[in-house]
């Protein structure tokens, strides 16, 4: 004759059954909320698109694409109309350049110090601080590019000859502005390597600057490339900085020097009412907006294949 064991409740050989069901729920909700986000980001970008397409075809219907992206002339409020964007086009690129070219080397210098010569106590305080620079607000930025960068330190100390506006005071400022995003990335990146890559090449006899240069950096070479690119991404669409700053004038821009009208700095401008709502002038908001939505994208497409390339797993 079989007997049956009645378990008392509180078990043992019941609460682990019980604690992992729980888990399982738990885990099904965490990532049911995460598909979830992936979908709606999808969903967002998708509404995006959308918004500005409908209106840029609008506009291609009466403007044709080669004069749009080739022509020379941006006056869309003339009596004469002409909406050649190349303007607008050559003045982002040359703020994004500038920008860059402060970014770049500024950010990488500090990620280089806190990653591997910082001491911890040198890095908790430094590493907040310069995250905190990526907290001022943009329009700050921009009035100190105007009543700063542009009158004391192009005019006064560098003796340059440059107005009120300048493509150059813009482009500065708005590189100081990147450099958080640059360093704190590139900082992680670097941290990330095994430590045992770097007591390698010290055993190989190599100090710590080539360590940090030849051994890390390259290890790190996928983040690093990361972090370049969103800086990208933020500088073509920075707005505020270039729109108080470099000027409205659409030229085309051949001198950092000179007043410049960026694509954001338009948009922002066109978008106070001056035009009226699904006009020919209107539209144009959205085809620039389009135009610089599809540079944005294949930047991020060419950073998605170089860090693809570089990427190293340890």
């Amino acid at each position: 004759m079989s007997t049956t064991t009645v378990l008392p409740q509180g078990s043992p050989d019941i609460e682990p059954s019980i604690q992992r069901s729980s888990n399982r729920r738990g885990e099904q909700v965490i990532h049911g909320v995460l598909r979830l986000c992936a979908w709606l980001s999808i969903a967002i970008t998708v509404g995006i698109v959308i918004s500005l397409l409908i209106p840029a075809l609008s506009f291609f219907q009466d403007v044709s694409v080669w004069e749009f992206l080739t022509g020379t002339r941006w006056a869309p409020q003339f009596a004469n109309p002409s909406f050649g964007v190349l303007p607008l086009v050559t003045a982002t690129l040359w703020t994004t350049g500038i920008a860059l070219a402060v970014a770049v080397p500024c950010g990488l210098g500090v990620a280089i110090y806190l990653a591997e010569y910082a001491r911890p106590r040198a890095r908790k305080i430094l590493k907040p601080i310069l995250e905190l620079l990526a907290g001022i607000p943009t329009v700050v930025f921009g009035f100190f590019a105007l009543s700063f960068v542009a009158p004391t330190i192009l005019k006064g100390w560098l003796n340059l000859e440059v107005g009120t506006f300048s493509i150059l005071a813009a482009g500065l400022v708005m590189g100081v502005m990147i450099i958080p995003t640059v360093a704190s990335l590139s900082e992680d990146a670097m941290t990330a390597v095994p430590q045992a890559l770097r007591q390698g090449s010290s055993a190989l006899g190599a100090n710590r600057m080539q360590t940090s240069l030849r051994v890390v950096f390259p290890a790190a070479l996928s983040g690093i490339v990361a972090a370049i690119v969103l800086g990208i991404s933020r500088a073509i669409g920075e707005t505020m900085i270039v729109a108080i700053a470099a000027g409205a004038r659409p030229q085309m821009v051949t001198d950092p020097t000179m007043e410049g009208a960026t694509m954001t700095g338009f948009i922002a401008r066109m978008a106070l009412g001056d035009a009226r709502v699904g006009s020919l002038e209107y539209n144009t908001l959205f085809a620039v907006g389009l135009l610089l939505f599809v540079m944005t994208l294949v930047v991020n497409a060419i950073s998605i294949q170089l860090v693809r390339r570089f990427r190293q797993e340890y």
